[in-house]
């Protein structure tokens, strides 16, 4: 034993060590309040406790060092044996995950298509707004888009090129009217 003990510190880790997790609880009856802290804050400040916190409870066991001082050995168990049904179990976990890391891809001949599937924008929303406007007969301009979104002209812009055509794999036209004015729609 190379840490001088007190003897309730030796009582406190010896039966700490004498229990298979060497959790130090639970301590002896007669340590309460200032001294039951004092007692721990001496054990931790040496390091012969290591902490264990689980929201606001915490737990206190044995560190090696805690093992050492009062002449014992921390006892390691066995390695467990393959469980068969296990094995299964875990086998079965990991196809799973791989067949769900492939869901959106189209595997064929040992070639990956990594494009992604697109994606419906939902009703209600404001890129469900200019989707709606572009499904008219007759299309939209950019100035309804704004009105129906509350938009700036440049984020109806970027929306009409970067969320739909990209993104969601839509194909918008604009064309030209008379008065010079564009008009957008889906095809």
């Amino acid at each position: 034993m190379n840490a001088k003990l007190t003897d309730t510190q030796t009582v406190i880790l010896e039966a700490a060590a004498d229990r298979p997790d060497g959790n130090i609880q639970p301590l002896p009856p007669m340590l309460r309040g200032g001294a039951r802290a004092r007692v721990i804050a001496g054990l931790l400040t040496r390091e012969l406790i290591t902490t264990f916190q689980d929201g606001d409870h915490v737990e206190y066991y044995l560190a090696d060092a805690g093992y050492a001082a009062v002449g014992r050995k921390r006892e390691v168990p066995p390695p467990l044996a393959p469980d068969a049904e296990l094995e299964a179990a875990v086998t079965a976990a990991e196809a799973t995950w791989q067949r769900d890391a492939v869901t959106n891809r189209d595997v064929a001949d040992g070639v990956q298509n990594l494009d992604p599937i697109p994606r419906a924008a939902r009703p209600g929303t404001k890129l469900g707004e200019i989707i709606d406007a572009l499904n008219r007969p007759g299309g939209a301009t950019i100035a309804e888009m704004m009105d129906r979104t509350g938009w700036q002209a440049h984020t109806v812009r970027g929306t009409l090129s970067g969320t739909l055509r990209k993104k969601l794999g839509l194909t918008i036209v604009s064309e030209k009217d008379a008065d010079g004015g564009r008009t957008y729609r889906i095809v």
